[in-house]
């Protein structure tokens, strides 16, 4: 079947294969760095737009805020830098609550509008624990890479390795 070598021979170049149409494609996508308040705030924004349009469009849909929601999770997961992967899972929730306020559908000032944020929070818990859970596995899934790939850039730099300390006899007394 298929031969894998263990290293390629000397003066022999290697073959690579080509990658899959999609992985060009994926990489092809933009790679923003945002930090953790950046990553926040663009998933609000983005949420809150999707809020209005789905009220004004669809007449205020659950069913395509909440898989509209989805998709910003993983973005915010993904967009969001290294040091600052914790807050991908704590500012999806706060985005999906800004998003929530234009379907939410209150009436009666702010009592009214405040009752039916936390009504439709109820109602569309299911959503917000998948976006919760899709932002987490990816910050996760994101952090254990990034801490093997230090752990294997220490090994080979040779820093990492366990140092006993020199132990000196007591000085005698007397």
């Amino acid at each position: 079947m298929y031969r894998v070598a263990a290293r390629p021979r000397p003066g022999r170049p290697r073959l690579e294969r080509p990658a899959p149409p999609v992985v060009v494609a994926l990489r092809r996508l933009p790679n923003p760095r945002l930090t953790g308040l950046g990553a926040g705030l663009f998933a609000s924004a983005v949420m809150l737009v999707i809020g209005f349009l789905d009220w004004l469009v669809l007449d205020g849909s659950p069913l395509a805020f909440g898989l509209l929601f989805l998709p910003v999770s993983a973005l915010t997961a993904l967009w969001v830098r290294t040091a600052d992967l914790v807050t991908a899972p704590i500012s999806v929730p706060i985005a999906f609550a800004v998003g929530v306020v234009p379907i939410s559908g209150g009436t009666g000032g702010v009592g009214g509008q405040a009752m039916a944020l936390v009504t439709a929070l109820a109602v569309h818990a299911g959503w917000l624990y998948g976006g919760t859970l899709v932002a987490g596995v990816i910050a996760s899934v994101r952090k254990v890479r990034d801490m093997g790939r230090r752990q294997r850039a220490a090994a080979a730099a040779g820093v990492g390795k366990p140092v006993r300390p020199v132990r000196r006899p007591a000085p005698e007394r007397g």
